[in-house]
């Protein structure tokens, strides 16, 4: 069974689909990490994130295992990871490492803004998680501030909230592999609803699929 689940910046898809993989015993896979683990080793090496040549060749030799520690989850690597997702070439040198992840046997868990439309798009189970882009920016915001990055609240909310604009933007508008919903999948706006209640309705539509 593959579960795809995509969604925009923050709007709690991760953390439905880790809880949906534990639900089911199956492996999960964060596809934003991908892009991120590029964004990352660009910017840590100095190269500047629209050069899509060294992109490319970073994604052609990107690791999963590699793909770990909190350097990955920062507001920076998450803007350099929407730049390089950007880049068709890039996503096309990530495409057979996310369809193999999909393709194992039992299935997958897979979290990203195209699983349905392009990683896996005859999954039997589809949702597409999205919020409000303000509180999609609270969750973002209260993430970063726990992790000490934090300024002035109120300019530091303000720029998070630029940036959720900002990435949604590039993902709807990029011309590779853009961040739509599905025709088939079951859209969870989860603006208003606590973890376990998103969660609850993320698992009946996942069992409501699989009959």
């Amino acid at each position: 069974m593959i579960i795809a689940i995509d969604g925009p910046a923050a709007s709690g898809k991760g953390t439905i689909a880790r809880r949906l993989a534990a639900h089911f015993g199956l492996p999960h896979l964060d596809t934003g990490l991908l892009y991120r683990g590029v964004g990352r080793i660009m910017l840590d090496r100095g190269f500047p994130l629209d050069n899509v040549e060294i992109a490319t060749a970073i994604a052609e030799n990107l690791d999963i295992a590699d793909l770990a520690g909190e350097a990955l989850r920062t507001r920076e690597a998450g803007e350099a990871a929407s730049v390089v997702a950007a880049h068709a070439p890039v996503r096309q040198a990530l495409l057979d490492l996310q369809r193999a992840f999909a393709a194992q046997t039992g299935g997958a868990v897979l979290d990203g803004r195209d699983i349905g439309t392009v990683i896996a798009p005859d999954a039997p189970a589809k949702l597409f998680v999205t919020a409000s882009p303000e509180e999609r920016a609270r969750r973002r915001f209260r993430e970063l501030v726990g992790r000490g990055e934090l300024a002035d609240e109120e300019a530091f909310y303000a720029a998070v909230l630029a940036d959720i604009a900002k990435r949604d933007a590039r993902d709807s508008g990029r011309s590779s592999a853009p961040l739509i919903i599905a025709p088939d999948a079951l859209v969870l706006d989860t603006t208003t609803l606590g973890i376990e209640e998103a969660f609850a309705a993320a698992l009946a539509a996942v069992e409501s699929a699989r009959r």
